[in-house]
C-alpha cells in the first residue's frame, strides 16, 4: 500500500485528496521505489492549472523523486545497470512523485550521489536539465558574457553553477536581499527595474554575448534583445508568445526537442553533483501529508531554495 496525492479537480493546493493505493509489483522493465523525497517545481501547480480538459481527472503530481529501491521487475535494466533492492536512487522524469511509493521506468533511474541527501536528489534534475539546455541552445562558452534574468530562482542557481563550469561571466537580476545568493554561485547581481538596460551596460561595457530568462516578464525580453545582437543567442522558459513574436528561443516541456535533450543531461548532471560541482539549495521541506502545505508555499513567495516533500 502507498499514500499518493492526486488533483480530483483543476484549481490550486484545495483540489488534492491524499488516497492510499495498492501498489502493483513492477512490470518487467519497471522498478519500485520507496520514495525519501519528491521534488517540487512549478511545473506541478501549472499541471493542475484551471482551464483544461477534465477528462484528465484526476491527475497525479510530482516529476522527480528519490528514494529506495524497493522491488525490480523481471527484466528490468536501470540506467546506471542491474541495480539491487535497497539502492539509493534518483528518476526523472517520472509523473506522480507525490508519493511514499510507486513504479517507474527502470531506464529513467539513475544511482543517487552519496554526496547528496534526498531532498537535495530529488530537485536536481528538472531544473538541472532546464539549466543545461538555456545554455546549450544559446552557445555558451569560455568568454562569453551572459545576462540571467532571475539569477536567485532554482534555475537560475543552476545557470549560474553551470556557466561558470563553462568559463562564461554571468550578470543576474535579482532583488537586493538575493545578491548574496546570486555572488555565491559565482553571479554579478544586478537589480531588475527601470534602467535595467543602462545598468547592464554599465557593468559589462564590452556588451552581452547571450541572454537567459527564467521569469517571462516584458522587461527581461525587451532588454535581452536591446542589449543582444543575436537573437538566436536569447532564450526564455516562460514568454513564449514573446519569443515567436519577437523571434527569440524558447525552450519547455512542449517543445519537442527539450525533452531528448534533457534526458541526455541526467547522467552529467549527476556526475557534477556527486563530485561536488554543482549543488541544490534546499529552502525548506514538508512531510508528505502536508503536501498541500507545501504546494501553497509553492505558489507563494519566492524562497531562498527548493522545496521537497519527504516520506
Amino acid at each position: 500500500m502507498a499514500k499518493q496525492w492526486v488533483a480530483v479537480d483543476f484549481g490550486g493546493p484545495e483540489v488534492l485528496e491524499e488516497r492510499t493505493v495498492d501498489l502493483p509489483a513492477p512490470g518487467r522493465s519497471e522498478v519500485t521505489i520507496d520514495v525519501r523525497a519528491a521534488g517540487m517545481n512549478p511545473a506541478d501547480y501549472k499541471h493542475i492549472a484551471p482551464g483544461q480538459n477534465r477528462g484528465l481527472l484526476p491527475l497525479t503530481l510530482g516529476f522527480e523523486v528519490a528514494g529506495v529501491l524497493a522491488a525490480i521487475g523481471a527484466h528490468a535494466r536501470l540506467a546506471y545497470g542491474e541495480g539491487a533492492v535497497g539502492d539509493e536512487v534518483v528518476a526523472f522524469p517520472i509523473t506522480g512523485g507525490y508519493a511514499t511509493a510507486l513504479n517507474v521506468h527502470a531506464n529513467d533511474v539513475f544511482a543517487k550521489p552519496s554526496r547528496l541527501g534526498f531532498p537535495e536528489a530529488a530537485n536536481l534534475l528538472l531544473v538541472g536539465a532546464t539549466a543545461s539546455e538555456m545554455l546549450h541552445v544559446t552557445s555558451v562558452g569560455p568568454g562569453d558574457v551572459v545576462l540571467l534574468h532571475g539569477a536567485a530562482g532554482a534555475v537560475g542557481t543552476s545557470v549560474l553553477q553551470q556557466a561558470r563550469l563553462l568559463g562564461a561571466r554571468v550578470v543576474g537580476t535579482a532583488s537586493e536581499p538575493n545578491f548574496e545568493s546570486v555572488e555565491r554561485y559565482g553571479g554579478t547581481p544586478i537589480c531588475y527595474g527601470d534602467g535595467l538596460e543602462q545598468r547592464v551596460r554599465s557593468v559589462v561595457p564590452e556588451g552581452v554575448s547571450a541572454a537567459l530568462d527564467t521569469t517571462g516578464s516584458d522587461e527581461a525580453i525587451d532588454v535581452s534583445i536591446a542589449l543582444v545582437p543575436d537573437r538566436g543567442r536569447i532564450v526564455t522558459i516562460a514568454a513564449s508568445q514573446r519569443a515567436k513574436t519577437d523571434h527569440i528561443l524558447w525552450i519547455g516541456a512542449s517543445n519537442p526537442s527539450s525533452g531528448p535533450y534533457r534526458a541526455s543531461q541526467r547522467a552529467r548532471l549527476l556526475g557534477l553533483a556527486g563530485e561536488g560541482l554543482i549543488e541544490v539549495p534546499i529552502g525548506a521541506t514538508y512531510p508528505m501529508r502536508e503536501a498541500k502545505a507545501a504546494l501553497t508555499a509553492l505558489h507563494g513567495r519566492h524562497h531562498n531554495g527548493k522545496l521537497a516533500l519527504v516520506a
